[in-house]
């Protein structure tokens, strides 16, 4: 859908690649119409060039329940800084460990 706004966006961090999918925030049926768009991320680590599906290949993660943000950009923004924290080690749920000690050739 080339009319699609939301793009996968990448950041390049450390010998790993951050990849970030603003969406919009889907209102529940129950609840009022909101006045502003609200936004929240999906999102993945992985290695360049990985697969992010196949499994033990990326870290993914995603905006919590209550998360929104103003615009795309903040979305993006915020999840880049998750995506840092999980590359970093300080993330206190996800780590790349898994995609280290997964790749058993020199790279």
């Amino acid at each position: 859908m080339p009319d699609d706004p939301a793009q996968w966006h990448v950041f390049d961090y450390e010998g790993f690649q951050i990849h970030v999918l603003p969406q919009l925030k889907p209102t529940p049926e129950h609840a009022p119409p909101s006045k502003a768009e609200r936004y929240v991320y999906i999102g993945h680590v992985c290695r360049p060039g990985a697969d992010a599906n196949a499994p033990g290949e990326a870290v993914h993660f995603h905006a919590d329940g209550d998360d929104a943000y103003k615009t795309a950009e903040d979305a993006v923004d915020d999840a880049r800084h998750i995506g840092r924290s999980i590359v970093d080690g300080t993330h206190p749920d996800l780590s790349v460990l898994p995609l280290v000690s997964h790749q058993h050739h020199p790279g």
